[in-house]
């Protein structure tokens, strides 16, 4: 029976040579070029969603204020919750949240730009980036339709 020894030649260790060790670095970093762009994407999807979510929920819930009440509530400063707008129907917690999905403050405006409508202050996001949340709502431009830009703040209109 033949002994089993190891291929290396006498004094020298068996072992990745450091081509074999670059190569299996490129791939890693190709492999992590193709995954990063993807992950921002995905990123990027997850908050429109989010903003999109959250802007429908809060129309929902002026709307139902104003059918039960025969108006809007009064407007009310960034992250302050509206006058009449109770925490059973409105989500209170999401409303005051220091940052939205976009980066910006909920705001309620009434008689400021719009009669009622629903808006983002301060918002981080890019125009581009506000264009395609305007693609979901409305009809992707945002001077004109529901989803318009009145200055620095993006606005959901529920009434003109």
């Amino acid at each position: 029976m033949k002994s089993f020894r190891s291929c290396a030649p006498p004094g020298r260790f068996a072992g990745f040579t450091l081509v074999e060790i670059m190569i299996v670095v490129v791939i890693i970093g190709l492999l992590a070029a193709m995954a990063i762009p993807a992950f921002a994407r995905v990123r990027e999807k997850s908050h429109s969603a989010r903003f999109v979510s959250d802007l429908r929920t809060f129309a929902q819930a002026f709307e139902s204020y104003a059918a039960q009440n025969g108006s809007w509530p009064g407007n009310a400063g960034t992250s302050v919750v509206p006058p009449g707008m109770s925490s059973a129907d409105f989500n209170v917690s999401a409303w005051r949240t220091a940052k939205n999905s976009v980066g910006g403050r909920w705001n309620w405006d009434r008689n400021l730009n719009v009669t009622a409508g629903i808006s983002t202050t301060g918002a981080t996001a890019t125009d581009a980036f506000m264009t395609t949340i305007d693609a979901k709502i409305d009809d992707g431009d945002l001077s004109t339709g529901l989803f318009q830009k009145f200055d620095t703040r993006f606005t959901y209109i529920l009434e003109p």
